[in-house]
């Protein structure tokens, strides 16, 4: 027998995060969510007294709660012979409910389901799990972090770069509070999208359900039951949920990728500019052949993870809400990359947050480069003469600034000068690039 090898990072370089990811998004954790939606169904037709059954629940209740990987290698020789997923997970409870002498449950199995009442249940679950436990306090880490950094360069200025030209200077808190901000706002939305579920049969018309029990309110009675899984229930579906609580989180994941990737590409450029070092760490390489490498590796590897997820996010988005008529099952192959998509995602996330744990501010390097760039201050001085409705207040100042290079008494000797009160020259002498930030320790 050959040995198999790693087939992407996420079996092996980045085995980390598949190992975080496995518990929601691995084939045995979605037979698994299966096999516990099937048995919730079951004692809720046995709670609501559609099944008459007054004995012990337990032992029905242990089919899931004691799922293993022994259950799961059964399902799956099942389907071996079934070719067909939750078919082979129904013929599993069936003779689980069997061994305990539960025969007379097994016709209550599956009862009046079809597959995807299932499936879109156990994603639904799935999904909200993985946002609960795992997505949300990774991304609070990455803003903790951030905002540990806002506060420890809060009063450290840096020149501004507009289409990579030096511009109006800022600080590192502010920049850095920009990123938390965006983040903040994107995770408040992520955090109101509903989890949705469907349980209303082949398409979507409850018809199994409304001859099995003519007399029930079919509709309140899979609502109550989706409501009781902590789901927001969609009443109105063909035999698929439509996916589309589904595509607003992949969505806002891509959004807060892309917020991500942008700090990483503006640090990989402070980097490039030495604005920040990047602390040694012994024994480490950073060239095969150039000795004195310390190179952005962690930037750089979470912008490939986050457009790799970027990638995989997209498709799905654009695939998940279309299916033709009342169903194909092409949703179903795409839904199981979801766990990869999410996987690089928090790769990225992670080797950002490495990134940021590595930088130092190089202080000399910032503070010398602002002392050099006077000709940033020419957007104060027009915009005061502009007060005293001097025309060609503009003109002046590309005049003197544009494409040059500007000395504090260059720009002193023009503002002495100036037909201005002396209360705004004396602004203006005091403004230095370290100090024309505006109200960016504020914001």
């Amino acid at each position: 027998m050959k040995e198999a090898f790693e087939l992407c990072p996420l079996d092996g370089r980045y085995s980390d995060i598949k190992e975080l990811m496995s518990p929601y998004f691995s084939e045995y954790a979605y037979f698994q969510k299966r096999v516990f939606v099937e048995i919730e169904w079951l004692l809720y037709l046995i709670d609501t007294k559609v099944v008459n059954y007054k004995g012990d629940i337990s032992k029905i209740k242990e089919i899931s709660s004691k799922y293993d990987m022994n259950s799961y290698l059964e399902i799956k020789k099942q389907e071996n012979i079934t070719k067909h997923d939750v078919k082979a997970v129904e013929y599993f409870i069936d003779e689980k409910l069997k061994e305990n002498n539960l025969s007379d449950l097994v016709s209550y199995v599956h009862f009046t389901l079809t597959s995807e009442d299932v499936n879109n249940v156990a994603y639904a679950l799935m999904i909200k799990e993985f946002l609960n436990e795992v997505y949300y306090s990774k991304v609070e880490e990455l803003l903790y972090y951030f905002s540990i950094l806002s506060k420890k360069y809060k009063n450290i200025s840096v020149l501004a770069h507009t289409h990579g030209q030096p511009a109006t200077p800022t600080t590192f808190k502010k920049e850095f509070n920009v990123y938390i901000y965006r983040i903040k706002n994107e995770l408040k939305r992520l955090k109101k999208t509903k989890i949705m579920a469907k349980f209303n049969g082949a398409t979507g018309n409850y018809s199994a359900i409304k001859i099995a029990l003519p007399n029930i309110d079919v509709v309140s009675f899979s609502k109550k039951f989706i409501t009781s899984l902590n789901l927001t229930f969609n009443p109105l579906t063909t035999q698929i949920e439509n996916h589309d609580y589904i595509v607003n989180i992949l969505d806002n994941i891509r959004h807060i990728n892309n917020i991500i990737l942008d700090l990483d590409l503006d640090m990989w450029l402070y980097i490039s500019k030495s604005y920040f070092k990047l602390k040694v760490v012994e024994n480490e390489v950073g060239s095969s052949t150039m000795p004195h490498k310390v190179n952005p590796i962690n930037f750089e590897n979470s912008e490939s993870n986050l457009e790799t997820a970027n990638s995989l996010l997209v498709m799905l988005s654009n695939k998940l809400p279309k299916s033709r008529m009342q169903r194909d099952l092409s949703d179903s192959s795409s839904l199981r990359n979801l766990g990869i998509a999410f996987g690089y995602s928090l790769q990225g996330i992670k080797e950002t947050l490495k990134g940021l744990k590595r930088v130092e501010i190089n202080k000399k390097v910032v503070l010398e480069e602002l002392a050099e760039e006077w000709e940033v201050l020419a957007e104060a001085i027009q915009t005061v003469l502009r007060k005293y409705q001097i025309g060609d207040a503009y003109n002046q100042l590309k005049k003197l600034t544009r494409g040059k290079k500007v000395s504090k008494e260059m720009l002193h000797e023009f503002i002495e000068n100036l037909n201005i009160s002396q209360e705004d020259k004396k602004i203006l002498l005091e403004l230095t690039p370290s100090n024309y930030v505006g109200l960016a320790n504020k914001l």
